[in-house]
C-alpha cells in the first residue's frame, strides 16, 4: 500500500454531524490504513481533543445548524498544545470559506470543498500528515 498512515497507524479524528458522511469517511481512510474517530458534535473544550490525541483533524464548519466548527478552530488554533494538529475544513458552506480566506490561510487549515472528490481528499489528508511534514522540519509531537 505504501500510504503514510499504513505503517504507525496514523490517528484522524472526524468531526461532522451527517451521519453518512461520517460512514463515508470511516470507509476511506480506514481503507487507507487510517486509525478513524469519529465524531457527530464539536467538542465543548480542548481537553477532549488533547484526550483524543488525533495526527489530524477534519472538521465541518457547521454543526447542527450552527458554527460549532468555527469555534472549535479558533479554540484548537489559540491554544499552544494544539495550534500544532493540522486541520482539514470540510464543508459546503462556500460562501463563507471565501469570506474567511485569509483567516484560513493564517491558520494553516487545509479546506475541502463538499460534495468532494475521493481522490483530492485523499491527497489533502496525505499532505496534512505529521510524516509528509516532518521530513525537514522536525517538531516534537505530542
Amino acid at each position: 500500500m505504501g500510504k503514510p498512515g499504513a505503517d504507525k497507524q496514523t490517528h484522524i479524528l472526524v468531526i461532522d454531524d451527517t451521519p453518512e458522511i461520517l460512514e463515508l469517511f470511516r470507509e476511506l481512510l480506514e481503507g487507507e490504513g487510517y486509525r478513524v474517530s469519529l465524531y457527530s458534535y464539536a467538542f465543548r473544550d480542548l481537553e477532549e481533543i488533547k484526550r483524543v490525541n488525533p495526527d489530524l483533524l477534519i472538521l465541518d464548519f457547521i454543526i447542527g445548524g450552527e458554527e460549532h466548527g468555527w469555534q472549535l478552530l479558533q479554540k484548537l488554533k489559540m491554544d499552544p498544545a494544539t495550534a500544532p494538529l493540522p486541520v482539514i475544513l470540510c464543508t459546503a458552506a462556500v460562501s463563507v470559506v471565501r469570506e474567511l480566506d485569509g483567516h484560513l490561510r493564517e491558520k494553516n487549515v487545509t479546506v475541502v470543498l463538499k460534495p468532494f472528490d475521493i481522490d483530492e481528499l485523499l491527497v489533502k489528508v496525505a499532505a496534512r500528515l505529521p510524516e509528509a511534514t516532518d521530513q525537514g522540519d522536525k517538531r516534537g509531537h505530542g
